[in-house]
Formats: C-alpha cells, sequence, structure tokens
C-alpha cells in the first residue's frame, strides 16, 4: 500500500494521503486530509453536484495509477500479484464514507487497505452500488439522507457521464458482479468460523440491487 501511495505523491495525485513512515512503536503514520468524511459522507452523494464531484474523484484516481505496474510478488488485501491487461490498482472500498469532503467537494480518499489489482469496473460498481444507491426506498429515507425517493437511472447516468463512462448496462452488471463475489469470499471466511455475520448482510444487499436493475434500464437473470 505504501508503494502505492508513494506513486500518487510522485504523479502529483493531491488526493491520497502522504507516507511519513513509523512512529517509534511501530505504527504507520500518514499526513492528514481534514475535511469531513465517514458517515457524514452519505449526505454529500445526495444531489447531483456531489455525485459529479464524487465520481470524478474515482476516475482521477484511476487515471493516477493507469501507469503504476508493482512487482508481481506485491502484496495487496486479496492477492499476490501485479494488475493484468487492462487492470490498475483499484481502491477496493471507494464509497462516500472514505472520500473526504469539504463542502459539497470531494477532496480526498482515504482508507487504503483494500486496494489490489482490478479492472476499473471494480470500484465503478462498487461506488454505484452505494451511490445510486442499490438499497431499498426505506433505507435511502432513514439512513442515507435522502429527502425523497432516489431516482436511480438518472443517479446512475449522471455517475456514468461524470466518470467517463459511455455505457451504462455494463456498470450495472458489475454491481451484481461485485456483489456476488463479495458474497462468495465471505461465504469461505464463514467456513473457516470468521466474520460470518457480513454475509447474512451482503445477500439481503444483493437482493435489493436485483430488483432495482428495472429501475436503472437493465435486467439480468439472478445467479442461483
Amino acid at each position: 500500500m505504501h508503494g502505492l501511495l508513494r506513486h500518487l505523491e510522485a504523479v502529483g495525485y493531491e488526493y491520497a494521503p502522504r507516507v511519513l513512515g513509523f512512529d517509534d512503536q511501530g505504527r504507520e503514520v500518514l499526513t492528514w486530509i481534514g475535511g469531513e468524511s465517514g458517515p457524514d459522507g452519505w449526505a454529500k452523494v445526495v444531489d447531483d453536484q456531489g455525485l459529479i464531484t464524487f465520481a470524478r474523484l474515482l476516475r482521477d484516481h484511476h487515471d493516477a495509477v493507469a501507469g503504476y505496474r508493482p512487482p508481481d510478488a506485491t502484496l495487496w488485501s486479496t492477492t499476490t500479484a501485479g494488475p493484468v491487461g487492462d487492470e490498475v490498482i483499484c481502491h477496493g472500498d471507494f464509497g462516500p464514507w472514505n472520500t473526504v469532503w469539504r463542502g459539497a467537494l470531494a477532496v480526498g480518499i482515504i482508507d487504503w487497505d483494500h486496494a489490489r489489482p482490478a479492472p476499473r469496473l471494480h470500484d465503478v460498481a462498487y461506488a454505484l452500488q452505494h451511490a445510486v444507491p442499490f438499497r431499498d426506498d426505506a433505507m435511502c429515507l432513514r439512513w442515507l439522507r435522502y429527502p425523497p425517493p432516489p431516482d436511480r437511472r438518472h443517479r446512475l447516468e449522471v455517475f456514468a457521464a461524470a466518470y467517463g463512462l459511455t455505457d451504462t448496462a455494463g456498470p450495472v452488471d458489475a454491481v451484481l458482479t461485485v456483489q456476488e463475489q463479495g458474497i462468495d469470499a465471505d461465504r469461505r471466511l464463514a467456513e473457516q468460523g470468521q466474520e460470518s455475520e457480513r454475509l447474512r448482510g451482503r445477500r439481503p444487499a444483493r437482493e435489493t440491487a436485483v430488483r432495482h436493475q428495472p429501475a436503472v434500464g437493465r435486467r439480468r437473470p439472478p445467479r442461483r
């Protein structure tokens, strides 16, 4: 992860923390990006302007790492490998909570522990499931700070245009793929007696995403 952050610093990417090293207790030390993050981030992507700056932040990150080719032996969160073909080093957990905000402007990305080689579409799909969002109206109103229920097709189109996508069908399919991969990974952990509660949470989220495919103009047969 430090190699990735040092690359971003070298290419002048301003939206990631800088590596300062380790303190005398062996703890990682990074620079601080001032602003709002965590649960406060959800409200920032509710309006179109916040959604646009959120999508552009992700695109800027992907462009900044396009030329980064770490050694194949690099250890990431889920693999030991380098990017293959058109893969980049994705953030791996890009959501409103890991974005730093100043007012309506996204000014930084934090929590890089899940970074790993993957297609750009992986980060895009992960972001879309939270920003469209592929969640029930009740959750959007109660927890995600939406005043009325979101217009999901409109939000998908706004994000896609801001990121620079020309197709919206592929990203919607990718949302389901990302959730399926998460379920499979959590199931493996559950079989080992680890983090089984995450599996219980992901499947309802995926079923919600399947239900909302028509709202964004797409329907893919669910995997059984």
